[in-house]
This record gives structure tokens, sequence and C-alpha cells, in this order.
């Protein structure tokens, strides 16, 4: 142990002391010394994170070996997309949950992974485990980055921290947003965004009333930022939207979208009372889930340093009822 490491914590002198290829973040290390992982000189063990450090002193990390993943693994098809050593990115089909919970422990995108990286996943964070370092809902296709590796499970973190991912989504809401309506442009957090579009930026929080959902807050909660754009009208019926995001926040894109006074079609949560004319097409009015598709993602590879850029193309359900828009304003 370095003499300049005198006073340290132990965890964080560990730190910066082991190889960066074993991708060991500060809180594993802490855990492993937590768990007895860390001995000195004549086997003493070391078992307190934040002890502070007295070099000399010699120590030795013992890494476990990865334990199984408690979901199970399962043969369900998955549309892989990219896949290499440290990550795969894959397009999620709507209907899949992402990761196992309570009511839904089998037929998740987890479970999916584990079969089809059987043998082929390190220990993150111990355990041989897909590392999911972000999420779309239930109902929403598109396209997802997980980890294979520690490292690479780590840089990914690190990369949606710092919003260094582009990703991009395609919705279909309600009538048509406009930043020059009265109502819009005075909203909290509404402003001119690129292309002409539209910027929200807000912070949102769990619903008061309903925990189970979102909603823009005015005094808590964590900054949201979207960049919607119209790609297309349906004339005053509908729009296809462009979606960016700087953040990803739990339903982001349909809580703004809401916000905008423009939901979703198809969203049973925000989509409030949101009534279609009587001559609307009915693969719009019976459509059974959000409009919404990752439909592009790109990074730098946390591992490689290569530019990575997917793009997906709409899901069935999404492509036809577009389709049957354009025919309803053609009409």
């Amino acid at each position: 142990m370095p003499p300049d490491l005198a006073g340290a914590r132990l965890d964080r002198a560990v730190a910066q002391l082991v190889p960066g290829e074993l991708a060991l973040s500060r809180t594993r290390i802490a855990a492993l010394i937590g768990a007895g992982h860390l001995t000195g000189e004549g086997g003493a063990t070391f078992a307190e994170p934040s002890a502070k450090v007295k070099p000399p002193l010699r120590l030795v990390l013992r890494l476990p070996e990865p334990e199984p993943a408690e979901p199970e693994p399962e043969a369900i098809p998955l549309d892989v997309v990219y896949e290499d050593a440290d990550l795969l990115v894959v397009d999620k089909p709507a209907g899949m949950v992402v990761h196992p919970a309570p009511g839904a422990e089998r037929g998740t995108l987890v479970n999916a992974l584990l079969h089809h990286c059987a043998g082929d996943l390190s220990g993150i964070g111990g355990v041989r485990r897909p590392g999911i370092v972000h999420r779309i809902d239930k109902d929403t296709s598109g396209l997802l980055v997980v980890a294979k590796s520690d490292a690479a499970h780590q840089g990914l973190a690190t990369l949606f921290a710092a919003h260094d991912i582009a990703r991009r989504y395609v919705a279909v809401c309600h009538g048509v947003p406009d930043r020059a309506e009265p109502r819009i442009a005075g909203l909290d957090g509404v402003s001119p965004g690129p292309g002409g579009g539209i910027t929200v930026r807000t912070l949102i929080d769990r619903h008061r009333a309903d925990r189970k959902k979102m909603a823009v807050s005015r005094g808590t909660g964590r900054e949201a930022v979207t960049h919607l754009a119209v790609a297309e009208r349906f004339g005053s019926l509908a729009a296809r939207l462009d979606c960016r995001l700087e953040t990803g926040r739990t339903h982001q894109i349909r809580v703004h979208a809401a916000w905008l006074g423009h939901p979703l079609i198809g969203d049973p949560v925000y989509g409030g009372r949101r009534r279609l004319p009587a001559d609307a097409p009915g693969i719009v009015a019976d459509f059974p889930r959000q409009a919404l598709h990752a439909a592009e993602l790109g990074f730098e590879h946390p591992v490689s340093g290569a530019i990575m850029h997917f793009e997906a193309p709409l899901p069935p359900d999404m492509a036809e009822m577009i389709e049957g828009l354009r025919r309803f304003v053609a009409a």
C-alpha cells in the first residue's frame, strides 16, 4: 500500500489500486470488503470499507465466483440488432416487460437474455446477469442496449448518467402540438425546440394521488427534458412525432405529451378522456397500447470506443395505424 494513501478510506484506496481491466466499481469493492473478501498480512480480515488505511500494508482482495442470477433463463425469441463480447442491442417487442417484478416473474427480457447469453455473461456486480442500464415500458417497443460485462455496464451507466446517449422515439399523439398555440406557449417548462419543434423541460415526480403514475411537478422530482417535433400531420386528428430525449425519466415522453394536451394515442394511463371524432378510423380508436417506439439509439462503445448507431423500423401495429391515418386524411 503506497504511503500517499495513508488516512484514505479503505474502499477508496483499494479502488485506486485494483487493475482497471477488472472494472470493479468502488461500490462493488465496498461490498466485497463488507463480505470479508479483503485480507491483510497474517490472514487478518478487513470488514469495514470506511476504515482508514495505515501504510505500509499488504492487502489481498479475493473475487468470489459469480453467483447465478435469480431469474431463470427462458427460450424466448429475441430480435438482436447487434452483439459483441461486451454488449448487445435488442429490438424489444411491445408487451414484453424488461425486468422481472412481482406479477411478471417470467417471460421478461431478462429471462430471454439469460438464455440467449448462456455462458457468455461475466459477473456483473458479482452475479451472472445481463446489465440493464435503461428500460422502456412494457407496451413500448424498440431499441435497448444491454451490458454483458462489468466494464460495459459501468461505461454505459456513465454515458446514461451524463446524457451522452442519442435516443429518438416515434410517437403518435392526439391532435397536432403547435408551440405558437397560446395554451401551450403559456405552459411552465415549454420553449421553442430544435427545428421548429417544442422543448419541454420540467420536473417529473410520482403523482400525488396515484403512485403508479408520474406527473409534472413544480417543486420536487427530477429534471426531464424532451424535444418534440411534428414529423407528419394527419389533419387535426393526430400527428406523428419525433421525440429526442436528453434525460430518461419514467414515462417521460408520455407525461410530457399529456402536459402539452396531446397525449399519445392508446395511452391507458395518460390519455385522459380524449375522444376521437365519430368518423375516426377504428384502427386508431382501438389501438391497444401507447403509440410509442424507441426508433434510434446512438452511443460510444464503452469498451472499444467505436461510435455505434442503430435504427429499428416501426413495428407492424404502429405502421398499420399510421397508414390508416394517411388514408383517413386523403379520403
